[in-house]
């Protein structure tokens, strides 16, 4: 990477050629895609909005998080977890595990950059990516000009805050699962957990840890697997079966294991699904939970699970069956969202949700150098394989220049914006 001028252009913007492509987003997706690249000898750029990477995991998770995968499941390209790590990785390993890969690597990232617009230039061929500092009191702007553009922010980019009548007025605190972090300041008091999913159930477990009072909202059906059936990964019983069986049968027999293990969810008011959990998965992206301890708590009364919500009061909760609980805190684990349609100027391959129109396994490569690692809504795994095919077709390109001429940079005149 070289910057055409260390003067600002008449917008006050200081313009930067890379010699490469520009990846947005130093999570695990945008570092696994970084180390393929490094590997095949490909310079780029890594853009970062945050101080540090995998910001998502350093700032924005909860402490008693382990990976709920088994851990050969989530290791990205070419590193795998050291072996003395558990199968379930903490927090704390994984994100050593990160920084590990990012130096093994020498991944460094551009941080405290906010991504503000990313464009394909028609004329030019190339890709402008506009970023504003996110450093200091004092913002500027810097162009990125490339040929290549590879989106890894994320399918977790920004947590989702839904509208519900009265929240505002409500006078305890109300955070969203991002900042959550302990349950230790909530010891005694009455907790309302929004949502039921991975993120809503293992809250709620830890609220009861800490002799809080949790009722956790169960609006729609879902899926709960024990996280293993008979000492194996419920994740690798499946993806082992699924070898051997059609999807429909393999939701069968987990669902049969399920019942025998963690017996009838629906007493407890919490309904499964018409489909079977892997065949939600694969069509509608909708992860099943899996159970660390929150249905035994349940069970036992020490978390209560209530219906769909009506409206908040200034104390207090009313739900769609009539019943008020008074409530002091709020949890909103309603889950998160990409935010990619808020930047990157194109509708062709992105649909407005942030992710790609096109479907798994193909969802990774658009037109005009445009790529996307991490939205397969098939975790760590997914962007690794992501990982592998985009850096390999990078390289074919990048080879295929080579071989032809000397890659031109162009001018100042030609290429700066005239935004």
């Amino acid at each position: 990477m070289f910057s055409f001028s260390d003067q600002n252009d008449f917008c006050g913007r200081r313009c930067v050629w890379v010699n490469g492509p520009v990846i947005v987003g130093a999570g695990p997706s945008g570092l696994a895609v970084s180390a393929c690249l490094k590997e095949q000898g490909i310079p780029f750029v890594v853009i970062e909005r945050s101080d540090c990477i995998a910001s998502l995991w350093q700032k924005r998770t909860y402490d008693r998080l382990k990976l709920h995968l088994p851990k050969k499941f989530c290791q990205l390209p070419k590193l795998a977890f050291p072996e003395e790590y558990p199968e379930y990785p903490t927090k704390k390993q994984f994100i050593a595990y990160l920084e590990n890969y990012a130096q093994k690597f020498d991944i460094k990232p551009q941080f405290n950059e906010c991504v503000q617009s990313a464009k394909y230039d028609e004329a030019c061929h190339l890709w402008r990516v506009i970023t504003v500092s996110t450093n200091g009191s004092t913002q500027s702007e810097t162009e990125y000009i490339c040929q290549m553009l590879v989106v890894a922010s994320g399918e977790n980019a920004e947590g989702v805050v839904p509208e519900i009548d009265g929240l505002k007025d409500f006078s305890g605190e109300v955070i969203h699962a991002k900042d959550y972090k302990s349950g230790e300041k909530y010891t005694g008091k009455k907790v309302l957990v929004v949502g039921c999913g991975n993120s809503g159930m293992e809250l709620s477990l830890d609220l009861s840890n800490h002799n809080a009072k949790p009722s956790m909202v169960v609006r729609s059906s879902v899926h709960v697997l024990p996280r293993e059936i008979m000492g194996k990964s419920t994740f690798d019983l499946a993806m082992m079966l699924m070898q051997w069986l059609p999807l429909w049968l393999v939701d069968k027999i987990l669902l049969v294991l399920t019942w025998f293990i963690l017996g009838d969810t629906q007493k407890y008011g919490i309904q499964r699904p018409s489909l079977g959990p892997l065949t939600l998965k694969n069509h509608h992206g909708k992860t099943p939970v899996l159970d660390i301890g929150a249905l035994e708590r349940i069970r036992s009364g020490d978390i209560n699970v209530v219906g769909g919500i009506k409206r908040f009061n200034h104390t207090s909760v009313e739900l769609v069956n009539g019943e008020t609980l008074d409530i002091d805190s709020v949890l909103l684990a309603t889950g998160y969202c990409s935010n990619v349609p808020y930047w990157l100027q194109e509708t062709e391959f992105f649909a407005k949700n942030g992710f790609p129109k096109t479907p798994f396994p193909n969802g990774w490569k658009g037109k005009c150098g445009l790529y996307a690692s991490g939205f397969t809504r098939r975790g760590l795994a997914g962007a690794s394989a992501d990982a592998i095919k985009i850096s390999q077709d990078i390289a074919k390109v990048w080879k295929k220049e080579l071989n032809h001429k000397k890659q031109k940079v162009p001018t100042h005149r030609r290429c700066i914006s005239t935004f």
